[in-house]
């Protein structure tokens, strides 16, 4: 007979044991999508002391593999573009698991890399119009939506009107946010904000206001993964996959069951709680995406760390800030750090960088098991990862 929870005999088989940026990340006119996603290949595999050569498994969203793997030179044994928004790479972290669980490959590489700011190739480049007989071009566009914040926009001020979520509340994210940033070295801003700051920064679609919504930058990203029988000969401490959960929900925002709240994060949350064997209270640092300053208090309540209707409350008083009880987004999100339209990647990465305690002056003591979650498009899709160190084990 089958286990009763075979997920659960992966707890813990690989491990995270590369990960990096690309060189610069922020403006990069001299960089294309690619050039961005191969910095960023190198540099995580030098990280993990590892080479072009070791890799068999390529996983990619927003280029193609094909592309990616030619330009790396990369011909890999497998490969996944598996590509439903920003939380792709969140949701590779799952199947490079498998594959590395099942002895299909012995080395995952998942990148990424795009140009959102100066458009130099790929995703971001050109013209981002919608075909008017797109199911958007269709029932959507013609109401007035155009872009993430005209779309973000409706589950916030949804939660705002069944809860009583306010702007001041949201304002505070985006604050506390801030202040992890002016700790990290590569974060796009750093001067300190308040919520009297965002509240007055230019309005851009109800309830945001600019300080609300992400960056738009050029960045790449990677991680290297292994089995954990690899990785504990590896130069870097491993941070092992305790938990992994994907799902998808909707198409279209105008579709979503419930805007106050996303199916797809409750799957992909349960389903990594239940593999990790922990609870709520167990995770030390939170990697929640961040596109608008309302994003991650959606997730605060889809993964269950506070109840529906709750988030504002919890974020209003500092808590994901320095010195909080609830660190998040410890590398200033994308709202302070870097956003370069899909980011994913960077949950990936600082919560790597919190588990291996390198995270320099913004680490958090006794960071043991961490969570990085993200959706995919708007709210569409979701992808979550709860991560440890060895003392997790």
């Amino acid at each position: 007979m089958p286990p009763a929870n075979p997920r659960r005999d992966l707890r813990g088989s690989v491990a995270i044991v590369g990960a990096s940026e690309s060189n610069r990340i922020g403006v990069r006119p001299d960089a294309s999508a690619l050039t961005l996603h191969a910095e960023a290949a190198k540099n995580a595999l030098a990280d993990a002391g590892l080479g072009i050569k070791d890799v068999d498994g390529l996983f990619t969203a927003g280029v193609t593999s094909v592309q990616l793997g030619e330009y790396l030179g990369i011909v890999p044994r497998y490969t996944d573009g598996t590509s439903v928004g920003g939380c792709s790479f969140i949701i590779q972290v799952e199947h490079a698991m498998l594959a590395l669980a099942a002895g299909i490959i012995n080395v995952a590489l998942i990148t990424h890399g795009e140009s959102g700011r100066s458009r130099i190739g790929g995703i971001g480049a050109g013209h981002r119009g919608i075909p008017p007989d797109s199911p958007q071009g269709q029932f959507e566009a013609p109401f007035g939506t155009m872009g993430p914040p005209t779309l973000f926009s409706l589950p916030a001020t949804r939660h705002m009107h069944q809860y009583g979520t306010t702007q001041e509340q949201m304002a505070q994210v985006a604050v506390s946010t801030r202040q992890w940033a002016a700790m990290h070295p590569m974060a796009m801003m750093k001067e300190p904000i308040t919520v009297e700051d965002v509240l007055a920064s230019r309005p851009v679609c109800w309830p945001y206001t600019l300080f609300m919504c992400c960056l738009v930058t050029d960045a790449g990203g990677a991680i290297v993964m292994t089995r954990a029988d690899m990785a504990r000969g590896l130069q870097r401490p491993p941070v092992y996959v305790l938990g992994t959960g994907e799902g998808t929900e909707h198409n279209m925002v105008s579709m979503m069951a419930d805007m106050t709240t996303s199916r797809a994060a409750k799957v992909s949350g349960k389903a990594a709680f239940e593999m990790a064997g922990v609870s709520q209270g167990d995770i030390d640092v939170a990697e929640l995406y961040d596109a608008f300053a309302f994003t991650p208090m959606l997730a605060l309540e889809d993964l269950g760390f506070v109840q529906p209707g709750e988030s504002g409350a919890f974020v209003a008083d500092g808590r994901t800030a320095p010195g909080g009880e609830f660190p998040m987004n410890t590398n200033g999100g994308g709202l302070s750090y870097t956003h370069s339209g899909m980011y994913g990647m960077f949950t990936l990465i600082e919560l790597t960088r919190q588990l291996r305690g390198e995270a320099g002056e913004r680490q958090v003591p006794n960071a043991n098991v961490g969570i990085a979650h993200g959706p995919g498009g708007m709210f569409a899709a979701a992808g979550t990862l709860i991560a440890g160190n060895a003392n997790s084990l």
